[in-house]
């Protein structure tokens, strides 16, 4: 009789500390995404290596509040020549022109890319 009822407890426990275990380890996983994607979005900001995570803020949450996209290219222009001028006093090289986050990866990429052949169609006819 005991070992029935041992082996119930077993059978009835033993889901909870699955699920307990999938939490756990889904969790960790969101920590782990939450991060690299706190890493990604700090990079996306213009000389971010050369702010604190409370500039980082500060300006991640002056973007987001701009009610027009002319209002967020100013606060990026300013942005560009705040950087530059604590790089220069850091004695750091920081490129030119910041890349907008939409172009980002495309550069160097445009509509006509592919070399253009004579009478077009396939090579050889």
């Amino acid at each position: 009789m005991k070992r029935i009822v041992l082996f119930s407890f077993i059978l009835a426990i033993t889901p909870l500390a699955m699920a307990h275990t999938q939490d756990q380890t889904r969790d960790r996983v969101q920590d782990q995404t939450r991060a690299q994607t706190q890493d990604q979005t700090r990079d996306r900001i213009y000389g971010s290596q050369l702010m604190t995570p409370a500039e980082r803020a500060t300006y991640r949450q002056r973007i987001r509040s701009a009610k027009t996209q002319q209002e967020r290219d100013r606060i990026r222009a300013e942005h560009h020549k705040l950087m530059q001028e604590r790089a220069r006093q850091r004695g750091v090289k920081l490129p030119n022109m910041p890349a907008h986050p939409m172009h980002r990866g495309m550069q160097g990429q445009g509509r006509n890319t592919m070399p253009s052949r004579k009478g077009g169609g396939r090579p050889g006819r």
